[in-house]
Order: structure tokens, then sequence, then C-alpha cells
């Protein structure tokens, strides 16, 4: 039985998290192949509702009235808009750089957390999320050919924006929804944003080209994938986390997606550099010591 209260369990939804959305990507990426950017967004978020819809029928009456907002608002944050911004991003951007940016999520949860949710930053926190941060940038930087020109920089800034919306809904839901259960936070999220992404969607040419279009279908199937296990599955193991540990160790789980994403490079390939191997084994310690700080606050807890 899973017990997240266990630091190993904890590493082990991290690492698994991690790899599903360093996966996202590379799924994003050919799901543009086929349709556009809104598109893809649209069916990520209605496929994720399809497949919530059963949980959502059997759990209705387990909202309350003043929590409706609130889980709509996490739903927004940590699903609608990222959704739409990274698949506009990847229209200019590589899927790789796409998936470094990300890495700059558990900076911004700090820095939103001690800002507006009271978040205190012990010396050792600080320590772990500087030292990852240091990993992210190293990976970055040694990702190879990234021309950086205007486009990088627009597109680029459509990434961070979706990782400041991240941050803030890690720091909303361990502050505002800790008694509503992970399942619920996640499909009723999608209940309030997944009907008006269908709209969307049926609205656009998407019936066309699924009939016209030769690899429309293998297409929809790799969204299919990504809406189910990189949305559905992986928000709901998320909120798990976030419940259990702190905001800026679930976070860190954008440390390690890089990770993956060399690792498709690698299968796709790509060559791996000594200097990407160190900056993982970097990204990986200051995870650590961040995870290190939390046992020490349960202990003096105790």
């Amino acid at each position: 039985m899973i017990q997240l209260d266990k630091t190993h369990w904890q590493w082990i939804f991290l690492i698994f998290l991690a790899f599903i959305w360093g996966s996202s990507f590379i799924l994003m990426k050919k799901g543009l192949e086929t349709y556009d950017n809104y598109q893809v967004a649209s069916l990520r978020i209605f496929i994720s509702f399809l497949f919530l819809s059963p949980i959502i029928f059997k759990n209705f009456k387990k909202i309350k009235s003043n929590q409706w907002l609130k889980v709509f608002l996490a739903g927004l944050l940590g699903s609608g808009i990222p959704a739409f911004l990274f698949t506009t991003a990847q229209t200019q951007i590589s899927s790789s750089l796409s998936g470094m940016l990300n890495s700059l999520v558990p900076l911004f949860t700090v820095i939103i957390g001690v800002s507006f949710f009271g978040l205190k930053l012990k010396r050792l926190k600080a320590i772990g999320v500087s030292i990852g941060l240091i990993g992210a940038i190293g990976l970055l930087g040694s990702a190879g050919d990234l021309s950086v020109n205007n486009n990088t920089i627009l597109y680029g800034g459509l990434v961070v924006i979706a990782t400041i919306c991240y941050a803030v809904n890690v720091n909303f839901i361990k502050t505002y929804l800790a008694e509503v259960s992970s399942l619920n936070i996640t499909s009723f999220g999608f209940l309030l944003i997944g009907p008006i992404s269908g709209l969307y969607l049926f609205s656009t040419d998407f019936t066309v080209l699924l009939k016209t279009e030769p690899s429309a279908k293998i297409h929809l199937f790799y969204i299919a994938l990504l809406s189910i296990f990189g949305t559905a599955i992986a928000v709901i193991l998320f909120n798990m986390l976030i419940k259990k540990v702190s905001a800026v160790f679930a976070s860190s789980v954008t440390y390690i997606i890089p990770v993956f994403a060399i690792f498709w490079g690698f299968i796709d390939g790509e060559n791996i550099l000594v200097s990407q191997v160190l900056f993982i084994a970097v990204i990986l310690t200051g995870i650590y010591i961040t995870n290190l700080d939390n046992k020490l606050e349960k202990k003096q807890e105790e």
C-alpha cells in the first residue's frame, strides 16, 4: 500500500511524475503536427474531463458550495491556462527547451510562497532550491544548439508564465484546499474547464482534420496519452504529493523533467554530454537537501 508519509514513496512519486511530464512535451509536439496549438490544448483538457467524468458524477455532492470557486481556480491555474501556453510556445520553440524552462517552477514557488502565502524560507531549503536552480540553468546551457532570437524570448516567455501559474497553484492548493481530496480537486477542476474546451474544439475544423488528414488519428492517440497520463492521472498524483510534502519539494519535480527530456533525446539518437549528467547530479543534490530540510522540520514538530 502506498504511504506518502514515507520518504521513499515521496521520491517514487516525484520521479514517476517527472517521467510522465518529461514525456508530455514530445507528445504535444506530435499532436501539433496535425492540429493547431489551441486544438491540442482543448483536446488535452476535454479528453481529461471525459476520462474523469465517472469520478465527477460519483463524488458530485462532496464539493461544498464555498469550495467551487477555489476548485475552479486550481483547475485553471494547474491545467487550463498552462495547456494553452505550452502548446502555443511549442509552435516556435523546441520541446526540450520548453521542458527545461519548466524547471523554473520551484524558484517561483518559493518567491510566490514567501511573498503571498506566508512561506517561511529556512536556510537549508534556500540552499537546496538554489543548488537545484543552478543545475537546471546548467542543463539549459548545455542543451546544444539553442539559438536565442526574438521568437525564443517571446514564446519562451509563455512557458515562464505557465511556470508562474503552476507555482501559484501549488501554494494555493496547499493553503486553501487542504480539506478537499486530491482526486476531487483534479476531477472537479476539469468539470469547470472541460466542457468549455470541448465547445471550442468542435467549433473548429477538428472533425474535418480527423476525416481528411492521414496522420490525424495517430496524433489524436498521442494527445489522448498526454491527456490521460500527462494531465488527469499525473495531476491527481501531484495533488496527492502536495498534501504530504512541502510546496517547494513537490514543485521540484520540474527540476527532474529535463532529465527525462534528455532520456527521450537519447532514445531518438541524440548524444548525452558528460556535462548534462553532471548537472543532473547537481539537480538531484538540490532536491535531496530540500527534502532533508522537510524531514528536520518534521522531527522538530514531533
